[in-house]
């Protein structure tokens, strides 16, 4: 196999980090949805997760402040509402409106869940340490939920420069059992 140099700006592509996320945030009467393609899992059990945020978004400033939101998971049926989302911002644009999304409250933070993703998980910020030098916050989820009815879902993948991957089909391979 003859392989041939990748320009490390094409590295994400090769190492996008899971499904692309709507980020939900609320503060007083303010809802915000942020799409969001950087995070990772840290743990299983409780989940903790990791997601960098750009101080510049309006999402930073609201997760920042209230430290909870919802890591709601979309299919590929709300690709373009995703890729919407992802090019307005919520100082000046009601996504919820604009892209005729549901908000649906959760009962453990005050952000809401977003009803047509797939899954939905209710998060409050433990960790802010990291912060300041990479805009990382570390999260534990508190509650999940998810849409029964969707067996093996098509998620969003990032691949950088407006290109998305959508998972596949789902295969099992032997594991070691905890």
């Amino acid at each position: 196999m003859a392989k041939k140099m990748l320009p490390l700006s094409k590295v994400y592509g090769l190492l996008e980090p899971g499904p692309v996320l709507l980020l939900t945030t609320a503060k007083d009467e303010q809802t915000n949805v942020m799409t969001m393609s950087w995070q990772t899992m840290l743990e299983f059990d409780p989940p903790t997760l990791a997601c960098v945020i750009s101080e510049q978004s309006y999402t930073f400033d609201l997760l920042t402040d209230t430290l909870e939101c919802v890591l709601n998971i979309p299919t590929v049926a709300l690709a373009e509402q995703v890729v919407g989302c992802g090019n307005c911002s919520g100082r000046t644009t009601d996504k919820f409106m604009a892209f005729s999304l549901t908000a649906v409250a959760a009962s453990r933070v005050r952000a809401p869940l977003i009803d047509e993703c797939y899954a939905s998980i209710e998060c409050k910020v433990i960790d802010t340490s990291m912060v300041d030098v990479y805009n990382l916050f570390v999260l534990e989820g508190r509650k999940a939920w998810i849409d029964p009815s969707i067996s093996d879902p098509r998620t969003l993948h990032h691949r950088g420069k407006g290109a998305f991957m959508v998972a596949g089909e789902t295969i099992k391979l032997p594991s070691r059992k905890k």
